[in-house]
């Protein structure tokens, strides 16, 4: 089975998995919810760099990350979507989230060569904590199967845009060039954690 059409039936369970049973909503609700699930991971620089991050790192890291964190992110997401949704509370959701900004931008910058089981149980923690925040901000009036197939495809093709920056690193200069990249993500990553907490930058 190849990588999108992995990608594909991935979205497909994570937004069955973030459906609400037996509930009919209007088009307009359907169409709203996928708007917003889409825009969702775009409009927040904290959730973006993060999910960036994750595809950068899987380039580095190479075959079976490079097919497998780009998957496991969005899957364990969704469940974090479900949380969030029915309001099950995490514990310090923002700093987690600014925290894997950080610590994913720090792997990509020294290029951390992790046992895939490793990188993939720290792409899988951020990535409730990613889901919860998600879900917890579902707008009332959308259809939350449409949402969450919208943040589960705009959080692949985030990911997608990380994989295809991170083939760069076949050459010394992209490679570089990449390491400061994910030394910029992981500053950002500091600087939201920083604030989120409120201290004075």
């Amino acid at each position: 089975m190849s990588f999108i059409r992995r990608s594909f039936l991935l979205a497909a369970i994570a937004s069955v998995a973030l459906a609400s049973p037996a509930i009919a909503h209007e088009q307009a609700g359907v169409a709203a919810g996928l708007a917003s699930g889409v825009l969702h991971p775009l409009s927040g620089p904290d959730h973006l760099i993060a999910m960036v991050a994750v595809g950068l790192w899987g380039a580095q890291l190479g075959a079976p990350a490079i097919f497998l964190l780009p998957i496991t992110f969005p899957l364990v997401m969704a469940i974090g979507g479900v949380l969030g949704v029915l309001r099950i509370p995490l514990p310090a959701p923002e700093a987690m989230i600014a925290l894997s900004g950080v610590l994913l931008g720090v792997a990509v910058a020294m290029r951390l060569r992790a046992p895939f089981a490793a990188a993939a149980a720290l792409v899988g923690l951020f990535a409730v904590f990613h889901g919860h925040a998600h879900g917890a901000e579902l707008p009332d009036a959308s259809d939350p199967l449409a949402y969450g197939a919208g943040f589960v495809t705009a959080t692949g093709l985030l990911h997608g845009c990380g994989v295809a920056l991170g083939a760069l690193s076949r050459w010394p200069v992209g490679e570089r060039l990449i390491q400061g990249l994910g030394a910029a993500i992981a500053l950002l990553g500091g600087y939201f954690l920083a604030t989120g907490l409120g201290v004075a930058i």
